[in-house]
Formats: C-alpha cells, structure tokens, sequence
C-alpha cells in the first residue's frame, strides 16, 4: 500500500508556482491506481518526490515506511521511469544478471524475468539495438527482478502499439491480484478507465479527483448534462425512448437522489423533452470533464454499434460489477432501433473490458498475452507472439537474504567491468601504445633501460600502462553515473563505501595486470627489435617492480575516487593526469628550500632504533619501501590519493546526515 501525505514539490527557479501542491492519495494493495493528468499536469514530479528522488516537502509511506527507512528499496518498490538505464553494448542477460548480483538474489532469477517478458530469444541483444517495445519490456523486467511488493511507473505504454499496451497491463493486472500493489502515469483517460481500479486525477500539480475506475468513469470521463428533479426516474425513461425513436447516442445515468447524468445530448433538448411532458426541472447544467488540456477524451456521434443500458423504469437496474471491474454498460452508448436490434455502424466510444484483460481473478490466471509459457519446451527462441498462457503471468516469488553478503559490491562490479568491451580495449590500447613508445625511446637513446621496460621516457608525464588504469579507474564511476544501471530505483548511484571498496579493489586489479603485462610486452619488443641487452632484469628489481606496480594501481585508484566525487570520467582521467603536472612540481618546489632538511642516513636511524635486529634482512626491505614512497610522484600521488578519499567519505557523511 502507498500512502502520500501533503507532496509539495519546490518550486523552482523563476517559476512562482510549485509543480506538485499538497497532494495527498492512498493506493491500496490488490489494486491498480492509475495517476491521470495532461501533460506537465506534474505527473512525473509527483512519482519523484514519492521515490525521493526530487527534493520537496511530505511523505511517502509504502507498506508504513518511507523509502529511505527501507534497506533494499528494490525489494519494496520496482520502479520503471523512462528507458532502461544501462550501457547500450550490455547485452539484456548480462544487464538482468548485473542488477541481480547488486541487489543479492540468485542468478535464475535473470532467465526467470526474461521468461515472463517474452526476451528469452533477445537476452543476447545488445540495449543499444532494442526497440522501444523490447525496452519496456526489458525495464518491466527490471522492475519485477526482486520481487516487489509494489510497482511504480510513469507513462508504461506511452509510444506502445495497442498489442503491447494490452501485454503491459495483463501483467500489471498479474501483479496486483497475487497481493501487490500497483501505481502508473497516463494521460489518456481512456486507457485510465479501462485498466485502472481507481483514478486519481491532477491537474495543474493540485489533485482534483480521487475515484474509483466506475465513478471517473460516470462523472469526469465524458462531458455531460446535469439535471435535478422530483420527476428523475419518468425523465429518463423519456429521454431514453425519444433517443431509441431519433437512432440518436444517448445514455442516462441515474446518480444519487433526484439527479440524472445525460451523455450525448444537450441542455436544449432535455428542457424540450421536460416541457413538453410537463415535468419539473431544478438543475440543468452542462457538466464537462476537467481532465485539462491536451486529454484525449471520447468523442460522441450520433451512432453507435454497442448496446445501450435498459431503458429506466422498463426493468431492473444493472448490478454494480465488483470493485475494480471497469464498467462496460455505463461506458457504452449506443441507439436501439424500434425493433431491438442495434445499429452496426462503428463510431468510436470507450469500449468495456476485453476478456483478454478482464479483472476477474478467472479472467487473470488464462490472459491472451504475448507472456511465454513457463514450460521451456513452449519457450520461443524468437520474441514470441500472442498466446494463451495459463497459470500465474509472474514469476514465483523469490527467496530473500535478509542481509547483504560481503562480497556482494564485488560480485556486482566484477559483472559490471566484464559486460563491456570498453575496459578490455583500453587495455589493449595501453599496451599497444606502450610496446610503441619503448621502441620509439630505444631508438632515440638517453633512456635508462629501466624506464624503457616500463615505457616512461622522461619527455611524458605519464606512461601508457598508467594512463589506462587510470581510465579504467575513471570508467568504473564514470559509465556508473552516465548510464545509472544501479541506480534504476534511486536516480542516482548511490555513494557507498561497500561499492566503492569494490570498485577499488577491481580497479587495482586491472592495474596491477596492466603493469605486468606493459612491462613484459615491452621486454619483448626491445629483445626483438635490439637484442637482449635492452630487454634484461635490472639487479633492483624488486623495489623498482613494487614502485611500478604501486603507482599503476595509485593511478587507477585515483581515476575512481576522482570520478565517484565528480561524478564524471573526465574529472578521474583529469586526476590522474594532474598528479605528475600539477602536484609533483608543487610538491618538489616546496620541499627544495635551504630550510628543508633532509632524510640522508635513515636507514642507520632505523637500525639504532629497533632494538632487535629484523628476521630475514627485513629491514631492507623497510627501507626500500620507504624509498619508493619518499619519490616525488610516489608523494603526489599518496597526497591525491588521501585527498580525494578523505572528500569522498565526507560527501557519503553528509549525503547519509541528510
């Protein structure tokens, strides 16, 4: 169940007016609520600050919490605004999997949903490549990963053909007769009324109908004449017969009390029909939907091919359909002939529910919907056509941990890293250049061999190897914040310390194998173009091996915390180009002072101070790492490092203080 309280968005800049204005709803579980309004009615803005995704004033309570009470929002609310957020080269198995490793349900589940959607034979495709109907598909897909409890989406079946708007709501309706709840966005009124269990209708950013799908439907879908009259139930009786007599569309609706909703006709013909026959009137009014502008509503014409309801005071009123039927002969108008036969010529009016999405549970368990059979046997290898599917449209439930695992960033950012291509050409990309840059600087000369093999002649301020971790470090924030795939239910990639852990672990990783390789490439390039003096083990390896190694994995790791607070690839990249041009000139200049003193006789210090002498020789080993670490691009890059943590924690701080 959704709860809104007093939803008020700010208003903005320029604007006096906010967009949302103390809107207050309930959507209840077992039931579609359809949120009805023009376009920039605030439709979408509403569904935001329900999400928390704009800031505004109210609250949201889904099932008695709001949304940032919740620990795994994506296990409570499914939410599809727009398209699918993912990198277009993703393939549509890979993107299910991925999400289903960030949010800690099985894997199955990902084949599961592509089952139900009907993109078994697509789940190769690149998202790129989708169209707009396989997209709402694959985003309804999304939505359902986690097995919500409610479904939240904005404009589902805008730019849908009639066939997938149909296949749509058949599972909307699945969803809410297993017990969830459902809320979507539409601005036809038609579509509202005809799927919808209750519509709630704005209008202006302020809520002016709260109704059940049968009220909208009477009394704000068409536009009508109101009368009041002592004489109500022999008015309609002849209004019906002179439209029976006239093959005129006409229907009369009896409200509450003395008052009739007449559709199809005017002021000036009811008060000819109520004088003429001596009848007194108190009200007659013309009455019109105020569904605002650019509402497609129902056109009338004078005839029609669907039966009317029976005649007031001829028989016995039609029972009221159960809650959520959407009704069908209050929805029809039509003109009877003398004889009783209708007319056959089409006209277009609100047509009744179709067996095929009708709201009895009967109708929901054998639906015509293109959704595949659960049966593998039945699956189609291509995107399947309308079938008749029996048994339940969604897939079972699912089991859900009630805590993440530790190791649950780490399995999403290694499927995340692996589903593209992006990561493995700059790669290669890196090395390439690399093995060109070594044999270029042999061939030049004034290179000190060390350098050749790690490709940094002293003209570059960077080598390749560490330029490509680097971009590979600023990629894994960069794609995170350019195409949102974990950020499908919050708008945004949240800043967690558990993901960014994550990510630096992959990144150095990716690093450290760009190292090695760029240094054994290099050597094979350099023993094939000039022979093995070029291409030996220098006697200091291992300190030089460790530096070389710490400072591709630094560089990477600067490329992610640079572009997790910039929130930009360009902003990583940017970082770790600054560290050799920016901060190690900075950094010489001021440590190069007379007053500056010295580290000269360290290792004798060291050896004074440690009472007992260190197993193994370990204390060369000390002071080769410190060494390493007192370089001058060592020292920039340690102080950018320590900078752009410190920064990341204290906006993840104070985005959780907020």
């Amino acid at each position: 169940m959704i709860q809104a309280f007093g939803l008020t968005s700010i208003p903005r800049k320029g604007l006096a007016a906010a967009a949302v204005d103390d809107v207050s709803f309930d959507a209840r579980a077992g039931r579609v609520t359809a949120l009805l309004g023009a376009p920039g009615a605030g439709k979408t803005t509403l569904l935001r600050l329900m999400l928390e995704l704009e800031q505004g004033r109210g609250i949201t309570r889904f099932r008695g919490r709001p949304l940032h009470r919740i620990a795994h929002p994506s296990r409570e609310v499914g939410v599809l605004l727009g398209d699918v957020p993912g990198h277009p080269a993703r393939t549509v198995r890979g993107h299910l999997r991925m999400l289903c490793a960030a949010a800690g349900v099985p894997v199955r589940r990902a084949d599961e949903v592509l089952e139900v959607v009907g993109l078994v034979g697509l789940r190769e495709e690149r998202l790129g490549t989708l169209s707009h109907g396989m997209d709402r598909r694959l985003g309804l897909a999304c939505a359902l990963l986690c097995d919500p409890h409610t479904l939240v989406l904005d404009e589902p079946t805008a730019r849908l053909a009639a066939r997938e708007s149909g296949w749509l709501h058949a599972t909307l309706r699945a969803h809410v007769t297993q017990g969830g709840t459902v809320l979507f966005s539409t601005s036809d009124a038609k579509e509202a009324a005809r799927t919808a269990d209750r519509v709630v209708t704005l209008d202006g950013g302020r809520l002016v109908a709260d109704q059940d799908a049968v009220d909208f439907a009477r009394t704000r879908l068409r536009p009508r004449v109101a009368v009041r009259s002592p004489h109500a139930a022999r008015l309609a009786a002849l209004l019906t017969k002179e439209a029976r007599a006239a093959r005129r569309s006409v229907e009369v609706v009896r409200e509450q009390g003395n008052r009739l909703s007449v559709y199809g006709s005017t002021c000036a013909d009811v008060g000819d029909t109520a004088f003429r026959h001596g009848i007194l009137v108190h009200q007659l009014a013309h009455e019109t939907g105020d569904m605002g502008l650019g509402t497609h509503l129902p056109q009338e014409t004078p005839t029609a091919s669907a039966a009317r309801e029976p005649e007031f005071g001829s028989g016995p009123e039609p029972a009221p359909g159960p809650p959520g039927k959407s009704p069908s002969a209050a929805l029809l108008t039509g003109a009877v002939t003398p004889g009783g036969d209708t007319d056959s010529t089409p006209t277009e009016v609100l047509p009744a529910a179709s067996p095929a999405v009708a709201h009895t549970p009967a109708a929901r368990t054998s639906t015509l919907s293109p959704i595949p059979a659960r049966n593998p046997a039945l699956a189609p290898n291509t995107a399947p056509a309308p079938t008749l599917v029996s048994g339940s449209a969604l897939p079972p439930p699912i089991s859900v941990r009630s805590a993440p695992g530790p190791l649950r960033p780490l399995r999403y950012e290694l499927r995340r890293t692996c589903g593209t291509g992006t990561g493995f050409l700059v790669v290669a990309v890196a090395l390439a250049v690399s093995v060109v840059t070594a044999v270029i600087a042999a061939r030049i000369g004034h290179t000190p061999q060390p350098r050749l093999l790690a490709a940094w002649p002293r003209e570059l301020p960077l080598p390749a190897a560490a330029l490509g971790a680097g971009l590979v470090g600023a990629l894994a924030f960069g794609d995170e914040f350019r195409h949102p795939a974990l950020a499908a239910d919050r708008g945004t990639v949240p800043r967690r310390l558990g993901l960014l852990t994550a990510k630096l672990v992959v990144a150095s990783a990716v690093a450290l194998a760009v190292a090695v390789l760029a240094v054994g490439c290099d050597a094979a390039a350099l023993y094939l173009f000039y022979g093995r003096e070029l291409a030996g083990v220098p006697a200091d390896w291992l300190p030089m091996g460790a530096s070389w190694a710490g400072f591709v994995a630094g560089c990477a790791c600067a490329g992610v915390l640079a572009a997790g607070l910039f929130r930009s690839t360009t902003a990583g990249l940017a970082a770790v180009v600054a560290v050799p041009v920016l901060v190690v000139p900075l950094l010489e200049r001021g440590l190069s002072g007379p007053e500056m003193r010295t580290a000269a006789g360290f290792p004798a210090r060291l050896r004074e101070v440690l009472l007992l002498q260190w197993p193994f020789g370990g204390d060369r080993y000390v002071v080769a790492a410190a060494r390493v670490v007192a370089q001058p691009v060592a020292t920039a890059l340690t102080l950018s490092l320590a900078t752009l943590a410190a920064a990341y924690v204290c906006t993840t701080l104070r985005g959780r203080l907020r």
